[in-house]
């Protein structure tokens, strides 16, 4: 009886620092994003990490930065929050074109 109270709270120990380890990652700020757009859900945060670096590997490549403002805008969820699979199609996007410039008058 005892060696099953022993075993037990092993098992309980092992499972409390289980829960312990999926807590948010207060100081990765690109994971702590992505987990808040996905609500914590594993295969969502795959997902958008494996989109994150397609994007950024993308942009390290081809350096269009007037596409990387136009999508920054429109992969926005709720103006702060990134949506990286968004993103990663709209950097992608060979329709996307830059904005037209505006010249100022007076």
């Amino acid at each position: 009886m005892v060696i099953r109270l022993i075993l037990g709270g092993l098992v309980l120990g092992a499972v409390g620092a289980g829960a312990w380890s999926r807590s948010p990652p207060l100081r990765d700020p690109a994971l702590l994003n992505i987990g808040y757009v996905c609500r914590w859900d594993n295969r969502c945060i795959a997902k958008q990490q494996k989109a994150m670096k397609a994007a950024l590997g993308y942009v390290k490549k081809n350096r269009t930065v007037w596409k990387v403002e136009v999508c920054n805008r429109n992969s926005a969820r709720n103006g702060t929050r990134k949506d990286w699979i968004g993103f990663n199609n709209c950097i992608r996007n060979p329709a996307i074109r830059p904005a037209p410039v505006r010249s100022r008058r007076r």
